[in-house]
């Protein structure tokens, strides 16, 4: 089925080149068996290969871990201790993977295991090799499931819920899209399950204080396992500083993307591309500088990225992952972008072709050593 076919998805994920779907436990997980839902899970992965024939890559954020973890180990108590949640989710994750590789095979695609700590999203070279990882599976035509990674992580230091998990993941790997699948179809001005006369809530053009109230009131509740509707407009609102809209819908169908007919699309202030660009060029502190030749200068301005051949100085200390200060022979700055090596690293390559790289370095992150992606020109 091609995308035009899915007529009821929003047109805020039909423009999307890239998309990120969470789905929660109750939607995984069958209440009755406690084993996976392969029919429901057979399902969203017939719609995910109609968005990548599409030419889309898509990022699915999956539950159910723990769920399929307690059943298999006959953790049977509602109240769990740490190490017995961990211990459900190290015996539930492979299980959960499997259910989602054997789904995915029925039509045609591979699947590949990313699990992040709050950690691998915040500190920025983790970030920066996750996302090279999920760029290289996207590439090669994977289906990325990503979950915490709960058998390590500490209460201190864990999301809790996978809704904020998937806008980090979403912001992760610019998606324009991020949708968040549980057992509600959207926002309600009230909690529709005891107010029948609660409003539909179809389009949030703004997240103010009025839609953060609504989602933290009556609709705290609305939906399942670790979150609830307010989990997800901190989600909406984690997404949408990176130009990333969000929508909410139900997934209680076995198709649920081509049956999308009720959701609320939360839009972002600004495109992902842009809002990254405006973080890299006004909120980041550079660590470094880097000097550039003439021509290397004329290069960037031209929308290319940067090459170890165009570098003429290296100043201040950094790692792969900091933010740089990029200035032209005469000291003005023309840009600040991310870099793919650290100072030592580009020390020892500046001035050099991008071929020589590994040859010097005995490793290789990539021909440039800022993308045109991770830099902004000032």
């Amino acid at each position: 089925m091609s995308l035009d076919a899915i007529k009821s998805l929003p047109d805020v994920l039909a423009s999307a080149k890239r998309i990120t779907i969470k789905v929660g436990s109750a939607l995984v997980v069958d209440a009755a068996s406690g084993v996976a839902d392969a029919a429901w899970m057979r399902g969203l992965a017939a719609d995910i290969a109609s968005l990548m024939a599409d030419g889309k890559s898509v990022l699915l954020v999956s539950s159910g871990a723990g769920a399929l973890g307690r059943r298999y180990l006959g953790l049977t108590r509602k109240k769990l201790k740490l190490d017995e949640k961990q211990a459900a989710a190290a015996a539930g994750q492979p299980r959960l993977m499997s259910a989602w590789e054997e789904a995915f095979a029925t039509v045609g695609l591979k699947t590949a295991q990313v699990l992040l700590t709050r950690e691998d999203t915040e500190k920025r070279r983790r970030w920066l090799n996750a996302r090279a990882t999920v760029d290289t599976l996207f590439d090669l035509g994977c289906v990325p499931i990503v979950n915490e990674n709960d058998t390590v992580v500490t209460e201190e230091i864990r999301y809790g819920d996978n809704d904020r998990l998937a806008a980090r993941a979403a912001q992760l790997v610019r998606s324009e899209a991020l949708v968040l699948l549980s057992d509600i179809d959207g926002l309600y001005t009230d909690d529709p399950r005891s107010n029948p006369s609660a409003e539909h809530i179809p389009l949030v053009e703004k997240l103010d204080a009025s839609i953060e109230a609504m989602a933290g009131g009556a609709n705290a509740q609305a939906g399942v396992g670790t979150g609830g509707m307010a989990t997800k407009i901190a989600a909406a609102k984690i997404a949408g500083s990176a130009g990333c809209a969000t929508i909410i819908a139900s997934g209680q169908t076995i198709r649920p993307l081509s049956h999308m007919a009720r959701f609320t699309v939360i839009r972002p202030q600004a495109t992902a591309s842009a809002a990254y660009k405006a973080w890299i060029a006004g909120t980041v502190v550079p660590a470094g500088k880097l000097m550039l030749d003439d021509g290397a200068v004329r290069a960037l301005r031209n929308g290319k990225s940067l090459l170890p051949s165009g570098i003429v100085e290296v100043t201040g200390q950094f790692d792969k992952g900091d933010s740089v200060s990029i200035v032209s022979p005469a000291g003005d700055e023309v840009a600040r972008g991310i870099v793919t090596y650290s100072a030592e690293a580009i020390r020892a390559i500046r001035g050099r072709g991008s071929h020589d790289i590994e040859g010097i370095l005995g490793y290789t992150s990539g021909d440039e050593v800022i993308h045109r992606d991770d830099m902004a020109l000032v």
